[in-house]
């Protein structure tokens, strides 16, 4: 009860920058006056901070949209799949392989192609279109989200394998 009072007397008076802990008093500003409230006082603590919150959560909007984890898979999956087709082409038609399309060149198409599909990716989320809501036939969210997957799983194999044996693949 003592630490209740001493918590709501500390956040309910911007003067009152102290707290009582049995028979001390610790400041953490000087002040001239610390009141007393009698055993049986009751503090009420009025906020009228609504117009506040509801004007910070339309500023987090777009942020909140792109900070879900599904959003976040989608767009790396759609990476993925661009990436791992295009490193496949390359690599049958020039006989590059992954690292070697990296180091000549592949990082400023990586990083071009990774901010054209978060712009476009975002910008119907933040306009309110789900992803659900556009699925039509076989090309399904989940389908998006099991190719986005297979894809990752795919890039990351053929690294992987061209790392050990050397080179190409084919």
């Amino acid at each position: 009860m003592a630490a209740s009072v001493a918590m709501q007397l500390l956040l309910a008076s911007p003067l009152t920058t102290s707290l009582t802990n049995r028979n001390r008093v610790i400041q953490f500003f000087p002040v001239r006056h610390v009141p007393r409230l009698k055993r049986n006082a009751n503090v009420c603590i009025c906020c009228s901070a609504e117009e506040y919150v509801e004007e910070y959560l339309a500023s987090r909007k777009s942020f909140d949209v792109l900070s879900r984890g599904e959003v976040a898979e989608r767009i790396n999956g759609r990476l993925a799949m661009i990436g791992f087709v295009a490193a496949m082409a390359v690599e049958l038609s020039k006989g590059q392989d992954l690292f070697t399309q990296i180091s000549d060149g592949g990082i400023p198409w990586l990083l071009g192609t990774s901010i054209v599909i978060a712009v476009a990716s975002s910008i119907p989320l933040l306009k309110g279109v789900t992803v659900e809501s556009s699925s039509v036939g076989i090309l399904t969210s989940d389908a998006e989200l099991w190719n986005g997957r297979f894809a990752m799983s795919g890039f990351l194999a053929l690294a992987f394998a061209e790392y050990l044996k050397g080179g190409t693949l084919f």
